[in-house]
């Protein structure tokens, strides 16, 4: 397991998961595309040629009412379970819990996944998305900055229109950790028909103040990049730097004190290294070992696409109420969040702020946190430990 950690980690918010017991044979998947002439945002600005990719896992039913629709986290794509190809290093991150006979089991439900508007893996050879790097159809260029503010409620919106293309017009669960969290519980506020069920890990109902301000954090060093140019990059050299230590910032966020000095173990880590004893030029071990992820990570990633959807977390509240309560009070769904106790990006009071509300509004919602030294991280690596109880509640 702590190899597999390991790896997980190396890879970094991309398709890796701990994997549950070895099936005979990986579940194989194909990523699909989903345009729309044009869309409308909640800002109420349009979009023209919409484009996102989508993929799915196991088989919509004669009736069409199996469908369970996974809502991916912020670094994330749409690759939730299994493998494009039978030699890939990794499968989706939460391969652990999705697949025949596994929690949300793929010989009785059809699970779909589908990318995020602004994604921020757009170079990623299987990521299709709409956002500020891809062209323009009314001028040739890239969006850049003229790309529209989009919101939680803007993907929910395309997901939406993906399942009615297909003939769905409601789920059996929405499921998502994270940012994706914030898409499910929009989705039972806002379309409360769709959703008899809705689970949230590692999530929230709203961004408050706290939330607000610390995601900003993730956006300075990408404006402060003499590259950046006000988002007019693309003819030039990308805001590299930047966007390295967004994710930087990003990653020591998602984790705990605990796991970073663990890691500084294994790098023999010590205050007081030669090289930044000697120069101030120099960087420790850990920060290091830490930006070097980050620049893996950054090559498929684009700066402009990190902002909006820092912009989009920041925007949050589900139902876009004047108030959680007002926001909330649209609920039928069964309610289920999984909050993780370590978490220092999400805490847990934001999950149990939602949930509580729901109660008190007199809706059926449960709690339960994710313990461990992953911190928010326990929500996608670690998930399958909540497989029973998933799989229970997707029964209930």
């Amino acid at each position: 397991m702590a190899r597999t950690l390991a790896l997980c980690f190396a890879l970094m918010l991309s398709a890796c998961s701990v994997a549950a017991p070895a099936q005979a044979e990986s579940l194989l998947t194909t990523k699909q595309r989903f345009s729309m002439p044009s869309y409308k945002t909640v800002g109420g600005r349009t979009i023209k040629q919409l484009q996102v990719g989508w993929e799915s896992y196991g088989k919509l039913n004669a009736a069409k009412d199996n469908a369970i629709l996974i809502t991916h986290y912020f670094s994330a794509t749409s690759h939730a379970a299994g493998k494009y190809h039978p030699d890939d290093a990794a499968p989706g991150y939460w391969d652990a819990i999705i697949g025949p006979g596994k929690a949300i089991d793929t010989n009785r439900y059809f699970v779909i996944s589908v990318d995020s508007l602004a994604n921020l893996n757009v170079y990623d050879d299987n990521v299709i998305t709409t956002g500020p790097a891809t062209i323009n159809p009314d001028t040739g260029k890239p969006y850049g900055l003229s790309f529209p503010v989009v919101t939680i409620k803007d993907f929910v919106n395309v997901q939406k229109a993906v399942l009615e293309s297909l003939g769905v017009k409601k789920l059996h669960a929405v499921i998502g950790p994270s940012m994706g969290s914030m898409q499910a519980i929009e989705w039972a506020a806002s379309y409360p028909e769709w959703v008899p069920r809705m689970i949230s890990v590692i999530g929230a109902g709203d961004s408050d103040a706290w939330t607000t301000a610390a995601l900003e954090q993730w956006a300075i060093p990408i404006r402060l990049d003499k590259n950046w140019a006000n988002g007019d990059y693309y003819q030039g050299d990308a805001p590299v730097d930047g966007l390295a230590a967004s994710l930087m910032l990003i990653t020591q966020q998602a984790l705990t004190p605990a796991f970073f000095n663990q890691q500084g173990e294994q790098l023999d880590y010590h205050p007081l290294e030669t090289g930044p004893l000697n120069s101030i030029t120099q960087q420790h071990s850990i920060v290091k070992w830490l930006d070097s992820r980050a620049r893996s990570r950054a090559a498929k990633m684009d700066a402009n696409h990190l902002l909006y959807l820092v912009r989009a977390c920041q925007l949050f509240m589900a139902g876009y109420g004047d108030n959680l309560k007002q926001s909330l009070a649209a609920v039928e769904a069964k309610s289920l969040f999984l909050p993780a106790s370590t978490d220092l990006l999400l805490m847990p009071y934001m999950a149990e702020k939602a949930h509580k509300q729901l109660l008190e509004n007199g809706k059926d919602s449960r709690y339960s946190e994710l313990s461990g030294q992953l911190g928010h991280l326990e929500g996608v690596l670690r998930i399958a430990e909540q497989a029973d109880t998933i799989q229970a509640f997707l029964q209930y």
